[in-house]
C-alpha cells in the first residue's frame, strides 16, 4: 500500500496561524477534509464527515477575525469526536446499530460546544466499539478501525475512531471517553497523547453514558501543550452533568514550563510490572532513567480492584440497555451482547461489595499520593494486537485478547485518577504507552511530567501514515 501523509502541525501552530491571519480557517479545514478523503478509507476512523457545516463554522470564523473579533485560543482547529458526543442534527451512533434508528440530537454535546466555542472546528465523528464496551474497536456495524502504524492491526478502543486519526494526521486533536482504558489503551496502541483527567472535572452532558459512575471524557492530541490547551478548555463545573466537579477551574498550560522540577514520582512494581510482555516494561524503565527516578512503590490490591470494576461496569452497563437486551438482543454485536448479558445476570450483592471495595481502595490510593506526586506504570500487556485475534500470551498463558487488553488500566480507572498515556517509540516496533498518573484533581502534575518526558525525546507522537505491517 502506498503510504499517504498526513499533517505533522499541532493544534496551537494552526490557531497561531489563524489568529494571525497568516492562514484563514476555510483553508485549514479544506484541507483537514482533503486528508480525511484520502486517508480514512484506509483507516475507517470517522462513522459521519460533516463537511458543509465544517466549511461554514470555518468561514464564521475568518469573518469574526476580518471584524476584528476574538474567535478563541483555538481559532481553525480542526476536531473530531467519538461518535458518543451529541452533534447538533446528527444522529449519536455509539457504535451501535439500535441507536441508528433514534431522531438527531437537537443540541451539541458539553464538551464539543466547548471546543466549539473556542473556535474549534468540527469535522466530524468517529468510530467506536458498540456502546464502548471493547477495547479494539472491532464493530460488528460500522467496520474495524485500522491502526495507521499497521493496517492489519487494531487501533486499540473503545476510542479507536479518534486516536487513529490524531495518529494518522487527519486532525491535530479529537475527543474520546475512558470507562476502563478507553482513552489509554488506544492512545498506547496508536502512539499518541491520551488524557483522562480527573472524573467529574470534563462534563460529560451530552454525552451517550456507559457506566455512569465510571465514565470520562478526554481529548487525545500528538503533543503535551495541545492535551494541555485542550484539557483548560474543556474541563469546568456544569450542572447539566450531575457527576460533574464544583472544583474551580485550574489552568494547566502555564504549568507546563516547570517540567518533572520538584515532583516525588516513582515506578509502580509488583502486579504492574510482571503481567505483560517483557517488552511493555522497558518503555518505563527508560521514562524512570531519563527523569532521574530509582523510588519503586507498590499499588495494592490491583487484581482485586481489577475484577471490582469488571463488576461495576459489566452491571451499570447491562442495566443502561435492559429493555433493548430483552427486545432486541440480534441487533447488538455479538460480542457485546455477551458481555450485556453477563453484567445482567450478576448478582445484585456482587454489584454492592465492589462498590464498598472502591471506597476502601481508593482511600489505600490516596495514602499512596502523600508519599509521591507521580506513578508511572505500562499503558497496556502488549503492543496492537492484530484484527481478529483472539488470544494473547501473558506470561505463558493464553487469554483472551479483548477482556485482557485493560489489565493496567482498568485497576486505576473506577477511582477516578487523573492518569495520561504518553507514547513511546521503537524504530521498526509497534508503539507503547507508559501511564502518567497522580492524585484526583493533581492535573497539571501528569501534564509537567509528560511534558519533560517529550522535550527528552523520551516521548514523542509522529505522524503515522497507513502502511504495511510494521511489527
Amino acid at each position: 500500500m502506498t503510504a499517504l501523509n498526513g499533517s505533522r502541525e499541532d493544534a496551537l501552530t494552526i490557531a497561531a496561524e489563524v489568529r494571525s491571519r497568516r492562514r484563514s480557517a476555510k483553508e485549514i479545514t479544506t484541507a483537514a477534509l482533503a486528508r480525511v478523503g484520502a486517508l480514512d478509507p484506509a483507516l475507517n476512523c470517522f462513522t459521519t464527515v460533516l463537511s458543509e457545516s465544517a466549511l461554514a463554522r470555518a468561514q464564521e470564523i475568518d469573518e469574526k477575525l476580518s471584524a476584528g473579533s476574538d474567535p478563541g485560543p483555538l481559532a481553525g482547529v480542526p476536531f473530531g469526536v467519538k461518535d458518543l458526543f451529541n452533534i447538533a442534527g446528527v444522529t449519536t451512533l455509539a457504535g451501535s446499530k439500535i441507536q441508528a434508528e433514534k431522531p438527531p440530537a437537537v443540541r451539541d454535546a458539553a464538551a464539543v460546544a466547548k471546543l466549539k466555542n473556542a473556535g474549534a472546528v468540527l469535522i466530524g465523528a468517529l468510530n467506536m466499539d458498540e456502546y464502548a464496551y471493547g477495547f479494539t474497536t472491532e464493530n460488528t456495524h460500522y467496520g474495524v478501525t485500522r491502526n495507521p502504524h499497521d493496517l492489519e492491526c487494531v487501533a486499540g478502543g473503545s476510542s479507536g475512531g479518534p486516536a487513529a486519526a490524531v495518529a494518522s494526521g487527519m486532525l491535530p486533536l479529537t475527543l474520546g471517553s475512558d470507562t476502563n482504558g478507553s482513552i489509554r489503551v488506544p492512545a498506547a496502541f496508536c502512539g499518541i497523547f491520551g488524557f483522562k483527567p480527573t472524573f467529574g472535572r470534563i462534563s460529560r452532558a451530552g454525552a451517550f453514558l456507559f457506566a455512569e459512575s465510571l465514565d470520562h471524557v478526554g481529548p487525545f492530541a500528538r503533543t503535551v501543550t495541545d492535551l494541555a490547551a485542550a484539557y483548560d478548555v474543556l474541563h469546568g463545573p456544569d450542572p447539566d452533568d450531575p457527576a460533574s466537579s464544583d472544583r474551580p477551574r485550574s489552568l494547566c498550560a502555564p504549568e507546563l514550563k516547570k517540567g518533572a522540577s520538584g515532583l516525588r514520582i516513582a515506578v509502580a512494581d509488583g502486579y504492574f510490572a510482571d503481567t505483560g510482555l517483557p517488552e511493555v516494561f522497558e518503555p518505563v524503565t527508560r521514562a524512570a532513567k531519563a527523569l532521574g527516578v530509582q523510588r519503586t512503590i507498590t499499588i495494592p490490591d490491583a487484581q482485586v480492584a481489577r475484577s471490582a470494576a469488571y463488576i461495576i461496569t459489566a452491571c451499570e452497563g447491562a442495566n443502561r440497555h435492559l429493555p433493548d437486551l430483552r427486545t432486541r438482543p440480534f441487533d447488538f454485536d455479538p460480542v457485546t451482547i455477551q458481555r450485556f448479558f453477563a453484567g445482567a445476570l450478576l448478582p445484585s450483592a456482587w454489584y454492592v461489595q465492589a462498590q464498598r471495595f472502591r471506597r476502601v481502595y481508593r482511600e489505600k490510593l490516596l495514602r499512596l499520593f502523600e508519599e509521591v506526586d507521580v506513578i508511572l506504570a505500562p499503558a497496556t500487556p502488549c503492543p496492537a494486537i492484530r484484527i481478529g485475534q483472539p488470544t494473547i500470551s501473558l506470561n505463558g498463558v493464553e487469554l483472551p485478547s479483548r477482556p485482557n487488553i485493560g489489565i493496567f488500566t482498568q485497576p486505576l480507572s473506577f477511582i477516578g485518577l487523573p492518569i495520561i498515556s504518553v507514547p513511546v517509540f521503537k524504530p521498526g516496533r509497534l508503539p507503547l504507552g507508559i501511564q502518567v498518573i497522580a492524585a484526583p484533581y493533581n492535573e497539571a502534575a501528569v501534564l509537567r511530567v509528560a511534558a519533560q518526558l517529550e522535550a527528552m525525546g523520551v516521548a514523542e507522537a509522529p505522524v503515522a501514515a497507513p502502511t504495511e505491517s510494521v511489527a
